[in-house]
């Protein structure tokens, strides 16, 4: 089952991406690396609630 997932940057907290991920397959929380427009530059991006 696939779940709406948002992701926050770590650097200034902005909700900045909205995803879907497979729940079953990654059960735990996705981080990655975006571009935040609030930040300028590449920033890691963790799942919040």
């Amino acid at each position: 089952m696939r779940v709406k997932i948002t992701l926050a940057c770590t650097e200034c907290k902005q909700r900045n991406y909205n995803m879907t991920k497979e729940k079953k397959l990654h059960p735990d929380r996705m981080e990655t690396k975006k571009y935040c427009k609030f930040c300028k530059s590449h920033t890691m991006h963790k799942e919040t609630k």
